[in-house]
């Protein structure tokens, strides 16, 4: 068992989540960078600390992109989707996102500087489904790709961008679930 494993609850400072968040709703808007995959899709990974079961987040790391039809990823990603996926808004063919390693690489190398380490990924989920509403969960995908990683999966749902849910799960497990709490910075001039 990994000490990722060990994990019962994340605190998430504001700033952070506000970047998550912010994240996602630029992508949903549209507002797309020149440099990024252009699609109403958010991903990116978490770093943080880890301190007797808690995980501190330090790090959101958007990425931007996505390998998903390189031509060795594509047939690999497409049986996926055809096995596991439940039809959506969006084509099956264009599900799914295969991290670029050299943004990986990066991540974990300003992790590594900031004696901080690579929690798990983030990702979200936009579109409510008859059977799941709130989409604030794995779907059996996510579960199939994050099984055995070792890492946890941020969920974001942004079903409401007014009002997004995040929730943590230990390698794409439903029944593994860490809570999320945001955090604020001691504020200076407290007189305690």
């Amino acid at each position: 068992m990994t000490v990722l494993a060990e994990i019962n609850e994340v605190a998430f400072p504001e700033h952070l989540y506000d970047e998550l968040v912010g994240h996602a709703r630029r992508k949903l808007a549209g507002a797309y960078r020149p440099d990024e995959e252009h699609a109403p899709k958010a991903y990116g990974l978490v770093g943080g600390r880890l301190t007797d079961g808690l995980a501190e987040v330090t790090h959101v790391v958007p990425l931007l992109r996505n390998q998903r039809d390189q031509p060795h990823l594509k047939p690999v990603v497409d049986r996926v989707m055809d096995q596991l996926a439940v039809p959506s808004e969006t084509p099956l063919d264009r599900r799914g996102w295969v991290s670029d390693p050299r943004e990986v690489l990066a991540a974990e190398e300003l992790f590594d500087r900031a004696g901080a380490r690579l929690l798990g990924g983030y990702h979200m989920h936009r579109v409510p489904w008859d059977h799941d509403p709130r989409r604030d969960g794995c779907t059996e995908v996510d579960t199939e790709l994050a099984s055995g990683s070792g890492l946890w999966m941020f969920i974001l749902s942004m079903v409401d961008p007014q009002e997004p849910i995040l929730r943590a799960y230990f390698e794409g497990d439903n029944a593994r679930e860490a809570p999320v709490r945001l955090t604020r910075p001691p504020d200076p001039t407290a007189p305690w």
